[in-house]
């Protein structure tokens, strides 16, 4: 039986998802635009997190996306004991809410993400497919008012081109290897821009950068 530390995402390998929500509409639209995606394959979807462990183990899930309220559910818990079992899953959280206690508790129980539900579809696509990188960095995609403003520095240093073609590609939800074809060069040269880029915009995300790109009017957003 695959496990979530076995079944990282190999080249041609989709991201194995699975989406748990309770209101049924609102998963079915999220499995739908996720499933139409070549990289990415939702292999469950819930409307309780009770068992998720078990799920996870079943499917070889390599993203939880895990709605924040839910009856019968508290979401620090289950992140925790999905954090405890499974050190290379990746759970993203789903909310309506902007409360930085509970980002700043659930980022320290062990999620590797905090989505706000009126995100672009792009942004939610990008967060996944952070989660493949050597190195993923954690997501926060909320609105402004959601987070300290602390979080929200103002960009010191402008972007070279080839920086804001990176960053414009990476705001249209392309993964590292798609924005290298773009713009043939290596991998491992997108992944130099990236750091760069997070660096002078004091970005914590790949959509943390965008959204402050875009605020300086250093990119457009697709």
């Amino acid at each position: 039986m695959q496990t979530t530390d076995e079944a990282r995402p190999g080249t041609d390998e989709p991201i194995r998802i699975i989406a748990v929500d309770d209101h049924s509409l609102l998963r079915s639209a999220l499995c739908q635009l996720i499933d139409a995606e070549e990289d990415l394959r939702v292999v469950a979807d819930v409307d309780t997190s009770e068992g998720l462990g078990d799920l996870v183990e079943r499917t070889g899930a390599h993203v939880v996306l895990l709605d924040v309220e839910m009856p019968d559910h508290h979401a620090p818990s289950v992140v925790s004991e999905l954090a405890e079992r499974f050190p290379q899953l990746h759970v993203l959280m789903l909310t309506m809410y902007n409360d930085p206690a509970l980002v700043t508790e659930l980022l320290a129980r062990g999620a590797r993400g905090y989505l706000h539900k009126s995100i672009p579809r792009e942004s939610l696509l990008s967060a996944i497919r952070n989660t493949t990188g050597r190195d993923p960095h954690v997501t926060i995609a909320v609105p402004r008012s959601g987070i300290p403003e602390s979080g929200f520095a103002e960009p010191q240093q402008t972007l070279s081109p080839r920086e804001r073609e990176v960053l414009t590609h990476a705001a249209a939800a392309l993964s590292n290897r798609q924005i290298a074809t773009r713009l043939r060069i290596t991998e491992g040269t997108v992944k130099r821009h990236l750091r760069n880029i997070f660096e002078k915009l004091g970005a914590v995300s790949r959509i943390d950068a965008v959204n402050k790109a875009v605020d300086a009017q250093l990119i457009r957003r697709p």
